[in-house]
């Protein structure tokens, strides 16, 4: 869906309107339009399907009048002003750095400064000393209603040149530039459709791999969208229509790719030869192959294949003719081989780092050797394997941490020894770090410890029980002197998919919720990567079932434990956690008081069909056959929606500009659940016009904004005497 300006403008004419009036009635419900379906025997009726139309002027009336509602709502909430006063307090005063590369002398890193409302891209000495603004997305911003996004960047070697890839209004439909880093200047060379990673330079510093998706034709399917993109070469000052196809779609017959695979080439100083990596969707495992890198100027490259999907790779990085690799085939927790890439294969692969009780979730090359950063027991390690001049494995040495913590973003010079990586708790802010050559850790000084008091906090670790006897982690954040008599406002979160890691994390905003005596849990079901591979595909496709059971385990652990009761429980879920918060919605309304629907993909038999959508396929599975049906109708939240069943409350979330869950989906089951429930409890529907995958991409101030309309809603439907005078709405969509 596009951000139309005039349709932005209408809802913003269309919420004064309501706020105006004295008593103004909830929009009237959207049409129902059904449309029945068969598969594999089983029926479906679905009363939205225009929904997935974004031309259809009905969904566009039920956004803009749905999302007018919801201001009008949460505008009118006794406490809300208060509470963005002080969410606004929490965050104003902190500094955000990410994203640091260090490239030879100089650190490059995206931050955004203290009260400051968008990210930009800095550059400082290692050494210490002034830090410089080397590119600023908002130069493209027309007008103040409108922000750009800092996507990805790259240095180039000499650290002359950044690749910088920028979108609108959080779409991610990224434009790749070309900056001085010395003095901010364009360069003439801009490349549109340059998604998902950022390039590659080559030696010379004046040329790059970048991978690029072709011009969508009039009325393509938005499933098509962004598929059959290539890797290419470009050298600075030439066109773009100019550069050669060197890997990925239709480049070669002897590779097969499929619409939605993603290929990526990479060359290092490190080594003589290129690799290049077939991403199959959202899967982790890669499909890996190399050539002389001096080789790759064309379609006819020489590629040698060492690994495919079924050998589960899942990165790697080259010294000299040595390929590292990590694999999980046959080691959950993956272990690390090594081969010769002139002859080697990877059956005759040695061992360089066996797998043990560690989860090894990163391979970092620096010119001291590979890091290697680690999962233990839920909080993060770092150790070093020392790697010779030619490649060869030498020792491994533990990396000590100045905190228990979990390690979120690491970088690496392959030239310059050491590694630059960040450090958080739920109650220690982040902190930037680097190990020189003996690996000491010194601060790097480029995050500042934040102001924002924590001492009052303080974090749990426990195990739930899910309804197999899996006994499932659970991170619990409250204040030193919370009494645990059930009656504490409770916030639980979970995700659990892709393998991914949901790590502990310190947000200043996040003490607004936990001051006024609320608790904050994450449940890590499976699905996730807490745990390895055996984790993460212990609720995959027929089992995904799973991630759902270990989520209510968690709840009612908490309930059990005294930490809270139904009436004081929410939970949430963003992006592919819309699976898990909306499932637990449907299927145990009784658990809880509220919900939020944070981008949620809460149709997954529909996923398939939107932008994004195919991509998603080998982690969820595909209608088109009985397995991947059972799997997605099965833990489909909107098609399981029952009329007349007390559902809590709901805030769903959406941005109009979310390419990677649809804004009709989130759409869709808000419509459903409005027509559904008959607790009397609000479901509204928020739309940022401006925004799109959730927080990913906004502004400080709309982060601001959206984070209080959460806490508002939750306070609110929790029961904070703060919030709880509010005045009804008129009737609840």
């Amino acid at each position: 869906m596009t951000r139309p300006v005039p349709a932005r403008l209408a809802a913003a004419a269309l919420g004064v309107a309501l706020l105006a009036a004295s008593s103004v009635p909830a929009p009237a419900p959207p049409a129902v339009r059904a449309v029945t379906e068969t598969h594999f025997g089983m029926t479906v009726t679905d009363p939205y399907r225009y929904f997935e139309n974004p031309k259809d002027p009905g969904l566009a009336t039920y956004f803009k009048t749905q999302n007018a509602y919801t201001r009008q709502v949460l505008d009118a909430l006794p406490g809300r002003s208060a509470l963005g006063k002080r969410i606004a307090e929490l965050d104003n005063v902190t500094e955000s750095v990410n994203d640091v590369q260090p490239v030879g002398g100089t650190y490059f890193y995206q931050k955004r400064a203290a009260r400051a409302n968008t990210t930009r891209l800095y550059a400082r000495a290692i050494a210490g000393g002034p830090e410089r603004v080397v590119f600023d997305p908002d130069r493209f911003a027309r007008s103040a209603n409108e922000h750009y996004t800092i996507d990805y960047y790259s240095p180039s070697l000499d650290g002359r040149y950044v690749a910088v890839g920028i979108s609108e209004g959080g779409s991610e439909k990224t434009v790749l530039h070309v900056v001085e880093a010395r003095n901010g200047r364009l360069l003439r060379d801009v490349i549109e459709r340059a998604i998902y990673n950022p390039p590659s330079w080559r030696d010379d510093s004046r040329s790059f791999f970048y991978f690029r998706t072709p011009k969508a034709p009039p009325n393509q399917p938005q499933s098509e969208r962004d598929t059959k993109g290539v890797a290419r070469l470009h050298v600075l000052g030439r066109p773009p229509e100019r550069d050669p196809a060197v890997f990925g779609y239709g480049v070669s017959s002897r590779i097969p790719f499929a619409p939605e695979d993603a290929g990526f080439v990479n060359v290092s100083p490190r080594t003589r030869w290129a690799t290049a990596a077939v991403v199959h969707g959202v899967q982790n495992e890669i499909a890996l192959y190399v050539a002389p890198a001096a080789s790759v100027t064309g379609p006819n490259a020489p590629w040698r294949k060492i690994a495919g999907f079924a050998d589960d790779v899942t990165t790697g990085d080259a010294v000299g003719d040595m390929l590292y690799l990590s694999t999980h085939k046959g080691a959950p927790h993956h272990r690390v081989v090594v081969l010769d890439m002139r002859t080697g294969t990877l059956a005759k692969a040695r061992v360089a780092v066996p797998e043990s009780t560690r989860v090894v979730e990163e391979l970092a090359l620096a010119g001291d050797g590979l890091y290697l950063r680690d999962l233990d027991a839920g909080l993060s390690k770092l150790r070093r394997l020392a790697v010779d001049r030619d490649g060869s494995p030498g020792a491994i040495t533990e990396v000590e941490l100045p905190f228990a913590g979990a390690i979120g973003s690491t970088s690496t010079d392959p030239m310059v020894p050491g590694i630059t990586f960040a450090l958080q708790s739920w109650t220690e802010s982040p902190r930037w770090y680097r190990t020189g050559a003996n690996i000491a850790l010194t601060d790097t000084g480029l995050r500042q410890k934040s102001s924002v008091d924590y001492s009052g906090i303080t974090s749990q670790e426990v195990l739930a029980t899910s309804a197999d006897g899996t006994k499932v982690p659970l991170s619990i954040v409250m204040r030193k002197d919370a009494q645990l008599d059930g009656a504490r406002p409770t916030w639980l979160d979970g995700y659990g998919a892709y393998g991914i890691v949901i790590r502990p994390s310190f947000s200043t905003t996040r003490l607004a919720w936990l001051e006024r005596g609320a608790i904050y849990a994450e449940c890590h079901p499976r699905g996730g990567g807490e745990y390895g591979e055996d984790w993460h595909f212990g609720a995959h496709i027929a089992t995904k079932g799973r991630t759902v059971d270990d989520f209510i385990g968690c709840a009612h652990y908490l309930i059990d434990n005294h930490y809270t009761s139904s009436a004081k429980l929410a939970g949430s879920g963003t992006s592919a956690g819309g699976v898990t918060i909306g499932n637990a919605i449907v299927q145990h309304p009784e658990l809880w008081a509220a919900a939020l629907d944070v981008v949620g993909d809460t149709n997954p038999v529909r996923d398939e069909f939107a932008e994004g959508g195919p991509a998603n396929i080998p982690e969820f599975g595909t209608i088109a056959n009985k397995v991947g049906w059972d799997a997605l109708y099965g833990t489909d939240p909107y098609v399981h929606v029952k009329d007349g069943v007390a559902y809590p409350a709901v805030l769903a979330v959406t941005g109009a500009n979310d390419p990677r869950v649809a804004p009709w989906i989130v759409g869709k089951f808000a419509a459903r659940l409005q027509a559904a429930t008959s607790s009397g409890k609000p479901v509204l529907l928020r739309v940022d016009y401006d925004a799109g995958h959730g927080y990913l991409g906004s502004s400080r101030a709309q982060a601001q904004a959206l984070t209080t309309d959460e806490f508002s809603f939750l306070f609110w439907q929790l029961g904070d005497p703060a919030f709880a005078s509010a005045p009804a709405p008129a009737s609840s969509p």
